[in-house]
């Protein structure tokens, strides 16, 4: 009779332990980290919010980086950034990035139909800390051959860059 008493105590220790964990990882992040992929499951307005928070903190501008893994620009675009470590550091150091899936998936309709409408992909917003549209960039016009020219994109970064 000991062990199944024993049994029982453990089971009931295990299913608490369980039941604590999942319910500590369901509670929303009120801290802003960076949306670094195109995710359809994601939440823009929510991801939004924090980002301005923490704009507000930070005194950084954020960039909406309006896209999908179907493009091949998104990831010709990302792939500059990575290797150009000068203009990511400065975008870095200005702006806190978002991205924001726009796909058959999901094309976040309602969240993107309160800015200016999108000529192509990727396609980036640029907002105030307080989440006020500034200017819509056609990623486009930053492009040379079959990639990104570093000038234009340097330019475009430190025309929007906040005011120090």
């Amino acid at each position: 009779m000991s062990k199944i008493w024993y049994f029982l105590i453990l089971s009931l220790l295990i299913l608490n332990v369980e039941t604590y964990c999942q319910n500590s990882s369901d509670k929303k992040t009120e801290v802003y980290e960076p949306v670094t992929k195109f995710d359809p499951g994601r939440i823009p307005s929510e991801d939004l919010k924090l980002a301005i928070k923490e704009a507000k903190k930070t005194g950084k501008r954020i960039i909406l980086d309006v896209g999908g893994d179907w493009c091949i620009w998104c990831h010709r675009l990302d792939k500059f950034f990575e290797d150009n470590e000068e203009v990511t550091s400065f975008m870095m150091e200005n702006f806190l990035v978002m991205k924001v899936n726009f796909s058959e998936e999901n094309k976040n309709e309602e969240f993107l139909s309160q800015f200016p409408q999108i000529p192509g992909y990727p396609h980036f917003f640029v907002l105030d800390k307080e989440g006020k549209l500034l200017h819509s960039q056609d990623t486009g016009l930053l492009e040379k051959g079959k990639g990104h020219d570093k000038e234009k994109v340097m330019a475009f970064l430190k025309k929007w860059a906040p005011k120090k």
